[in-house]
C-alpha cells in the first residue's frame, strides 16, 4: 500500500505533483531505479513534474520496507534546497520506524484522523 503523510500532500498539491506520478515513482523504486538508500527505511526518488526533466524537478523521500508498505514523508525541489540535514534524516528515520511499524487498523485511524492519505492507484 502507498501513502502520503498529511505534510507530503500539501506540498505535493502545491507543487502539481500527483498521484499518478508517485506510483511510477514506486514501480521505478522496484525496479531498483533510486537515487539513495538512506538507512533506518528511509529512500531518496527523484520525480519529474510535467514539463520538466527528473534534474531539475523534485526530490521526494519515502518510508517503505521496500515490500508492501510505502508512505511519502517529505519533498523539496532542487531549487528550494540542495539536501536535507543530518537532524531532518535522524527525525524522518524516527518517523520511518514508527510509520513502519503501524498495523492495517492504526493505518486506517490514521487516514481517518488526516495524518495520512492513500495514494490512488489502478
Amino acid at each position: 500500500m502507498v501513502y502520503k503523510t498529511r505534510y507530503f500532500a500539501r506540498w505535493a498539491r502545491r507543487i502539481g505533483l500527483n498521484d499518478s506520478l508517485l506510483v511510477a515513482a514506486i514501480l521505478e523504486i522496484q525496479s531498483g531505479l533510486l537515487e539513495a538508500d538512506l538507512g533506518g527505511g528511509i529512500v531518496k526518488k527523484r520525480i519529474a513534474l510535467p514539463g520538466r526533466g527528473k534534474r531539475g524537478s523534485t526530490r521526494t523521500l519515502l518510508a517503505t520496507n521496500r515490500d508492501d508498505l510505502w508512505f511519502f514523508v517529505f519533498g523539496f525541489g532542487k531549487n528550494d534546497r540542495e539536501n536535507i540535514s543530518e537532524v531532518e534524516l535522524i527525525t524522518l528515520k524516527k518517523l520511518a520506524k514508527d510509520l513502519l511499524g503501524l498495523n492495517a487498523v492504526q493505518i486506517t485511524e490514521a487516514i481517518g484522523e488526516g495524518f495520512l492519505e492513500e495514494v490512488k492507484h489502478e
